[in-house]
């Protein structure tokens, strides 16, 4: 029953599983899956979750890998009990991204709590704080709807320290007299982080870790094969096999190569780095078909190399590029920056490219070497 909300305002309903003890304003909870009486007076609806993740929550967690229905993987906004909080209990705040609740709430399999629910349309903190809606009007909002003062008795608001940017702790508290503290960037590091209410140096250090890059690659896979096809099989009736091959490896380079190797990939760009390991890449299309054609004049065989090193390169970069979308290392100006810096060149490089293999081809099919 997760995700159902209801009101229980009559105490008499409630007593069956609390206890013939409960009082008008309880903070009774029925158990895992039920409506929890927080405040019989304010009729205040909470729903329930718990810290453990069930094997459906994982399969939806597979699907949101693979892009299926990406703007679908929602909680419904609202207060949620987890475990068996008082009015004492901690009050943390979370976006209504599946992924970043049951992050939240699965760090935090011991801890009685409350977890507030922004409506972000479905968008995890990072972004939706850039974008607006995990921000301060509606985390007042919440907390006003939620009727949370009437829930609890302090006034302190764990705010996820990646939602920073979107959430004024001056502005809230003015607004619903609740203070901000802002956590740590990662929700396994709230254990720790709730023993002395203090985060270390490396709690507000921003990671993007190996196992984090790599945990992006499938969703960017699934959407490429067809045009990946459609790509391999024009390409392939210009220049040949290796023409689609070398289309192949270019993309698969700039999605999955490339943010493996990112951290060690010289200069700060994403699209340079792009060009660079793009390159590398093209390197031994280039020498191989410098090789083996032979019986071709000296600057055709220069000619059928320099293909690769200018189609190549330039894919890897623009994929490299849309990659800044993922991570926390760049901004909205530092994107911009690198767009009309850089996609200009991308786009000359690869049209010269595909130029230059039209015509060798017309040359080498007329019988001109």
């Amino acid at each position: 029953m997760e995700g159902v909300s209801l009101v229980i305002n009559d105490t008499e309903k409630v007593k069956g599983c609390c206890g013939e003890n409960v009082g008008e304003s309880s903070t009774c909870a029925c158990g895992p899956g039920t409506v929890q009486d927080t405040n019989s007076d304010t009729g205040t609806a909470i729903k329930t979750t718990t810290g453990k993740l069930t094997y459906g929550n994982r399969f939806d967690h597979l699907l949101i890998r693979l892009g299926y229905k990406r703007n679908k993987h929602r909680v419904e906004p609202g207060l949620y009990a987890l475990g068996t909080p008082t009015q004492d209990s901690p009050v943390f705040i979370s976006a209504n991204y599946t992924l970043s609740f049951d992050a939240l709430r699965s760090s935090l399999p011991e801890t009685d709590a409350y977890i507030l629910v922004l409506d972000t349309k479905g968008i995890n903190v990072w972004c939706a704080a850039g974008k607006g809606t995990f921000g301060t009007g509606e985390l007042v909002h919440r907390i006003e709807a939620t009727g949370l003062k009437n829930v609890v008795t302090h006034r302190i608001l764990i705010v996820p320290q990646l939602g920073a940017t979107g959430v004024s702790a001056h502005e809230v508290r003015k607004l619903s007299g609740f203070r901000v503290e802002y956590g740590p960037v990662r929700a396994s590091d709230l254990p720790e982080y709730m023993e002395t209410r203090k985060a270390t140096p490396e709690m507000r250090r921003v990671r993007f870790t190996l196992r984090d890059r790599i945990t992006l690659i499938p969703v960017e896979l699934v959407f490429i094969p067809l045009p990946v096809l459609v790509a391999a099989v024009i390409l392939s009736l210009i220049g040949g096999y290796m023409a689609a091959a070398a289309t192949v490896t270019a993309i698969l380079t700039g999605i999955i190569l490339f943010p493996i190797l990112l951290p060690w990939i010289p200069t700060t760009d994403f699209s340079t780095k792009g060009f660079i390991i793009g390159a590398l890449s093209a390197l031994p299309f280039a020498l191989w078909t410098f090789e083996t054609i032979q019986d071709a004049s000296l600057w055709m065989r220069y000619g059928s190399a320099l293909i690769y090193m200018l189609v190549m390169p330039p894919v890897t970069a623009f994929l490299a590029l849309n990659f800044t979308g993922s991570t926390t290392f760049t901004s909205v100006t530092g994107v911009r920056k690198e767009i009309y810096a850089h996609v200009p060149t991308m786009a000359r490089m690869l049209a010269a490219g595909i130029i230059l293999m039209i015509v060798l081809a017309i040359i080498r099919y007329s019988g001109g070497m």
